[in-house]
């Protein structure tokens, strides 16, 4: 077993009595909510929820990917591959067909989940946001395990990986929020605060969640994981700003866990706060975790956005971004 770098118990100002917090005071529901109502109108999900026809998709071929500038492949909700130069991170894979701890509970929809772990070459770098179910998925990693080099991700977390895959990993290393950890020459990583909370089963906050900054070959992205809106977007702006490119959550919301993600509208102005130059939403298209409309994410960020004179990418899923070449912008949910 390659020795791992994390810490028991995590050193971090923002733990303590065995759970992290955030910034700021985060109930996971509204004061006006409850697990019951949740659970209720999960049960009476409405149609709309879930596409009626398969999503259109483009199949790139991934180990032939190449691009100077970051080039980054979205394939559904928050998973993405970022290639430049030859390097290769991907976020948050999620390729087993579900988002829960069981198949069959939280399925992706058809259409989205045409990538499988066959279909990607070596991975440099494999990040983490948090633990939950539709960013940490078993399957998924274990699949993926033979071709990874290395692993970051939030403090707390690499426990959780290695029940996921066992013990024979490659490198883990844990980070805190701004904790900056160099990768190679020219590309370094921050691991910054989100307005979140973390969980698998029901443990809840016995490891941290984050979202990253990432600086590879003079180009800066922002790896947004999952938030509510609070401060910590313009604090992250005002450090670490501009960003070429923002990769922000965008779906799965509802006013009953208001706290911990972003409305659309929200989402339009973090990528404000964070002085981005484009915004590309993410955490929709491929998992039903709330009862809004499953296109209604876009229509209003892009409405959102156009007010605040904000520009946006919507590739389709497995359309490839090339940042400052071709940003996507079709309204290809319309249709």
């Amino acid at each position: 077993m390659i020795k791992q770098q994390w810490r028991t118990p995590p050193n971090s100002d923002h733990y303590s009595n065995g759970k992290f917090r955030n910034l700021s005071p985060t109930p996971t529901l509204s004061k006006d909510s409850s697990m019951i109502r949740v659970l209720l109108e999960r049960v009476n999900r409405p149609r709309a929820a879930i596409p009626a026809v398969p999503l259109p998709t483009i199949k790139t071929n991934l180990p032939h990917l190449f691009s100077d500038a970051p080039a980054i492949v979205w394939f559904g909700h928050s998973s993405y591959l970022i290639v430049c130069k030859g390097v290769r991170i991907l976020v948050d894979p999620v390729f087993s067909g579900h988002a829960a701890p069981m198949p069959g509970l939280v399925t992706a929809f058809k259409g989205s989940d045409i990538y499988t772990a066959n279909d990607f070459p070596a991975i440099d770098y494999l990040i983490i946001t948090h633990n939950h179910y539709d960013h940490l998925d078993k399957k998924t990693l274990a699949s993926l395990l033979p071709k990874i080099k290395k692993i970051y991700t939030s403090l707390g977390v690499g426990k959780d990986i290695v029940r996921c895959a066992g013990n024979d990993l490659p490198p883990i290393t844990e980070m805190d929020w701004w904790e900056t950890e160099q990768l190679q020459q020219s590309i370094s990583l921050t691991a910054t605060p989100a307005r979140h909370f973390s969980g698998r089963g029901l443990v809840q906050a016995t490891s941290l969640w984050s979202s990253f900054v990432l600086d590879i070959y003079g180009h800066r992205i922002f790896i947004g994981g999952d938030s509510g809106y609070d401060t910590h977007f313009k604090l992250i702006g005002e450090k670490f700003g501009p960003f070429d490119l923002a990769l922000l959550e965008c779906g799965q919301y509802n006013l009953a866990w208001h706290n911990i993600h972003l409305l659309p509208e929200e989402t339009a102005q973090a990528a404000v706060d964070l002085k981005a130059k484009v915004l590309m939403p993410v955490h929709w298209a491929k998992f039903a975790l709330a009862n809004h409309p499953w296109n209604e994410p876009p229509r209003r960020l892009t409405v959102k956005a156009k007010e605040l004179g904000l520009r946006v990418t919507t590739p389709l899923i497995g359309q490839a971004v090339i940042m400052h070449q071709f940003y996507p912008n079709e309204s290809w949910w319309e249709d």
